[in-house]
């Protein structure tokens, strides 16, 4: 019998079902790891992100939808700037412009105030905190965010 008064379960099996659910467990471990670890598979949604957006633009070409360098005085893509404008930027650098966390936008920039140097900042970010926007903004998207900025 027992030594002591506690009922004992060492005799006891683990049940088959408990097996093999470790074991798909320790299957699915190693396999998703396998899978999406960039340094072993090469996967990784960054890959993935940009060969949609080179679609989206070739797509967006084929549509005949105009891939421009420049939107200057282009009213609708300068309202569709301000939108992007207000979602994106405005929480740094205020509604019109003038700058808070951000610098203000209003006057000459540091970096330079070219369209390319704009957008230079914004796709690419600048050290000192402006955050680079490539990847959530196209550049299409981008041109449009530096027409409405020509009209601060």
């Amino acid at each position: 019998m027992n030594e002591h008064d506690n009922p004992s379960e060492s005799n006891n099996n683990i049940p088959k079902g408990m097996i093999a659910f470790f074991a798909f467990v320790i299957v699915f471990l190693f396999s998703y790891i396998a899978l999406y670890t960039p340094a072993i598979s090469g996967w990784s949604f960054y890959t993935i992100f940009e060969e949609k957006m080179a679609e989206a633009e070739a797509q967006a070409s084929v549509d005949g939808t105009e891939l421009k360098d420049s939107y200057s005085g282009d009213e609708a893509a300068i309202a569709e700037g301000a939108k992007i404008y207000a979602s994106s930027c405005a929480v740094c650098h205020k509604a019109d412009g003038t700058g808070g966390i951000g610098s203000d936008l209003t006057a000459a920039s540091k970096y330079g105030s070219t369209q390319e140097d704009l957008y230079e900042s914004i796709a690419n970010g600048r050290e000192g905190g402006m955050p680079p926007f490539k990847q959530q903004l196209s550049r299409m998207k981008i041109r449009k965010v530096i027409a409405f900025l020509e009209t601060l």
